[in-house]
């Protein structure tokens, strides 16, 4: 019998993954080698814009996220696209090396891209790190912690008249006043019944 609850046991951290005009929310972020330009991994959904967005640009960075990160990163960067908004436009960001790292984390690595591997669902991005520099000592978010402390983090703040629908797999928000019987979260694909009206 497979029991893929047994993943959760595996360690991960929390980052946001840029690249030039984008960028998402990671949690499969593996270093691969040591050295002085270690090589790190990261894994991109392939429906994702952010995958896209990797496969036609040379550099990315990634940035560490602590507990006491503003949720409005992880909103950001974990439940939109770039084809809809602008996610860098109310978060602080820093260029360096031609890639935004975002202000309030632990720290990043620049890296530059040295290989892509697909499979059916994701692909694994290969990068050398080329700069990286430590922020903050603050302790950093696991994916362990983000799960038990998801509807804290993602608390949702509506205007009167307005009914907010929280998917209880991935956090993403449906607003309206019931969810469609049809409907499938954009973000994870569960249906209705995984919804929890907030």
């Amino acid at each position: 019998m497979k029991n893929i609850k047994l993943l959760d046991k595996i360690s991960q951290g929390m980052y946001v993954l840029t690249t030039e005009n984008g960028g998402c929310i990671v949690d499969a972020v593996s270093q691969i080698s040591f050295g002085d330009t270690p090589l790190i991994a990261v894994s991109v959904m392939k429906k994702n814009n952010t995958n896209t967005l990797m496969k036609d640009n040379t550099r990315f960075a990634i940035s560490i996220l602590g507990k006491s990160v503003n949720p409005e990163i992880i909103k950001t960067f974990g439940f939109n696209s770039m084809r809809d908004i602008n996610k860098f436009e109310k978060i602080e960001t820093t260029e360096i090396d031609g890639v935004k790292i975002i202000n309030e984390t632990l720290g990043y690595m620049i890296c530059e891209k040295v290989d892509a591997i697909d499979n059916d669902t994701h692909t694994l991005f290969i990068g050398k790190v080329v700069e990286a520099d430590l922020l903050s000592d603050d302790e950093e978010m696991t994916y362990a912690y983000y799960q038990e402390h998801k509807e804290e983090l993602l608390k949702v703040t509506t205007e009167k008249g307005q009914t907010a629908w929280i998917c209880t797999v991935c956090g993403y928000i449906y607003y309206g006043d019931e969810v469609p019987d049809d409907y499938k979260c954009p973000i994870c694909k569960v249906g209705k019944e995984m919804f929890k009206k907030k």
